[in-house]
């Protein structure tokens, strides 16, 4: 019989008593993963193996788990990072490549060109609207994964593409997956507490009151991303109206719609706000951004014919590589874009309306209630697994829930099978392709795996528990760390499911012994654990491959960090604010 490891009230403070010396052991495997990435620039997959290591030393030796324990934690951790994080995103990147191979991909990438050809208009159509669309559909790193492929298509510069991609997706996250991590907290807290309020809709409405306001900031950085000053002079009309449409309608549909679809309204009306605007209003001047560099074309510089990222340019149906110079297939003449015929294009759209065809199905409230049950869902206790907690009931997160049909990897195969048979994508070609993305997607899987093994060991050893014990002695002021413990477990697990199921029940606890409101609380683990989205390991794996650069994620890490902790300090300003007078009129 595997030894039984229980994690008692004790466990949180196993240094010499003392809550604080405990959170520094805590933490250690957290400042490691950090600083080999964004002082050492070492890969991320190594870094998160050697960041691993560390929690598993300080699981044994400070927090007296029993080493057989703390290694099955991380092979559950592991497991789940594969399934349905990795499975979701890999299959995702191969529909895109299917795209690729057909040469409908570079159809896309001009449609979408010639609703405006400046870069800055197009950082916004397809990093923020489109990328929001594919977050409320499928969300775990697939609008990172498929935006900025599309982006260095559109002749942006590899790290450029990576940054813009990254940023834009913060907004939408909280509702991604079908408000996947909303469901989550609602599901954790609501027998945390007594509040009545604790569920999926009103905690959805709260995060519905605080998300927007990225919304309307992060096209405006977007833009500055891309062209600087300068970019934010010229191109602040659309990116504001892209923006504030996007929260406007990100906000009514959490509080007056549906929480599941949220990002898909918000999504669908502020690109259709764009898209309008557009047709009235151009930018004064529309610089040519386009990637160069002694002479190379962005999918020189970018792809140099590795794969790195799926996106040769060239596929088995002999299409020209995406670049942006005349001959490249996507300018000619004096800056025109080529037209495609209407068939072509609708084509090139297919794979995406096919993806939303099948996850509307999928999610229908009769069709998913049959796929949550056995045979197409099973849920079982990890072998040899087993933790206790507190109240001596065993730990939910030892149960692991394998939905094998119903996982959005599994739904984006189907959708792939149906690609590849409208885009005329023989067999032999789409398996293929598929077997390229995984040779692809190596080290982002590695990383991926290591850094949700480490966040299942952090919470199975106590470590978690220690660290929020830490915050919660900050009494009245934990209003405003609070975003920033959301903060921390997304940038950690690359999840804001993952973050919620982690600190969503310790946010509700503290807020009741400090006095504060635990909805408002709730709400902020996940409004500000978006913003940990563009720093974490995971996500600089899955960008930092789809660029060509795996092995630089320090470098992506360096573009973002600055605008992820100013956004951060945003959402803990506003988070605060509702928790006094100011504006706790706005706490449902």
């Amino acid at each position: 019989m595997a030894a039984m490891f229980e994690q008692l009230t004790i466990v949180t403070d196993p240094v010499a008593g003392s809550v604080a010396l405990s959170a520094i052991f805590a933490s250690l495997s957290l400042v490691t993963l950090f600083v080999l990435l964004g002082v050492l620039r070492m890969r991320a997959w190594l870094a998160g193996l050697i960041s691993l290591g560390v929690a598993l030393v300080v699981a044994v030796v400070v927090y007296a788990m029993p080493v057989g324990q703390a290694l099955l934690s991380a092979t559950e951790g592991a497991a789940f990072g594969f399934f349905p994080i990795l499975w979701i995103v890999i299959n995702a990147i191969w529909v895109y490549n299917l795209t690729v191979v057909s040469g409908h991909f570079d159809v896309l990438r001009r449609s979408m060109e010639r609703v405006s050809p400046d870069m800055r208009v197009q950082a916004i159509i397809v990093a923020f609207c489109f990328g929001a669309l594919l977050e409320a559909l499928a969300g775990f790193g697939t609008p990172v994964a498929v935006t900025v492929v599309m982006l260095m298509a559109l002749g942006f510069r590899p790290l450029q593409a990576a940054a813009v991609a990254l940023i834009a997706n913060t907004a939408p996250v909280a509702f991604g997956a079908l408000a996947t991590p909303i469901v989550t907290l609602g599901t954790v807290t609501s027998g945390a507490v007594a509040d009545p309020r604790l569920t999926t809709d009103t905690l959805g409405a709260m995060v519905g009151r605080q998300t927007p306001v990225l919304a309307v900031v992060v096209p405006l950085v977007l833009v500055a991303v891309v062209d600087g000053r300068r970019g934010v002079r010229q191109t602040w009309p659309v990116a504001l109206v892209a923006g504030l449409t996007f929260g406007v309608a990100q906000f009514v549909a959490s509080n007056f719609i549906s929480v599941p679809l949220t990002d898909i309204v918000a999504a669908l009306v502020s690109a259709a706000a764009v898209v309008l605007l557009l047709r009235v209003w151009r930018p004064s001047a529309s610089p040519d951004l386009h990637a160069t560099a002694a002479g190379e074309s962005v999918t020189q510089a970018g792809m140099r014919g590795t794969g790195e990222a799926g996106t040769r340019g060239t596929g088995e149906s002999g299409a020209e590589p995406a670049g942006v110079r005349e001959g490249g297939g996507v300018r000619v003449g004096a800056g025109a874009v080529r037209r495609d015929p209407a068939g072509e294009v609708v084509r090139a759209y297919a794979p995406y309306l096919i993806i939303i065809a099948i996850f509307s199905v999928a999610n229908l409230a009769p069709v998913r209630k049959a796929l949550a049950a056995e045979p197409w869902t099973v849920i079982f206790a990890w072998p040899g697994l087993d933790v206790l907690g507190a109240n001596g009931k065993p730990l939910a997160s030892t149960n692991f829930t394998f939905g094998w049909l119903p996982a959005a990897g599994t739904l984006m195969i189907v959708a792939g099978i149906l690609t590849a048979f409208v885009l005329r994508v023989r067999p032999g070609a789409a398996v293929r392709a598929h077997g390229r993305t995984y040779v692809e997607l190596r080290h982002a899987i590695v990383t991926v795996m290591a850094v949700l093994a480490l966040a299942y060991v952090l919470n199975q050893s106590g470590q978690t528990a220690t660290l929020g014990a830490f915050f919660a002695q900050a009494g009245g002021l934990f209003v405003f760390l609070s975003s920033i413990l959301g903060w921390i477990g997304v940038a950690v697990t690359g999840s804001d499911t993952s973050a919620n199921a982690l600190f969503g029940a310790l946010q509700v606890q503290t807020a009741v012994n400090t006095g504060l409101d635990p909805v408002l609380l709730a709400a902020a683990n996940s409004s500000g654990g978006v913003l940990g989205k563009m720093i974490s390991p995971q996500n600089l794996a899955i960008a930092a491959s789809a660029v060509g650069m795996a092995g630089r994620e320090g470098d992506i890490f360096r573009r973002v960090v600055g605008w992820s902790l100013g956004l951060l300090l945003v959402m803990c300003v506003l988070v605060t604010l509702q928790a006094t007078p100011v504006l706790d009129w706005t706490v449902p």
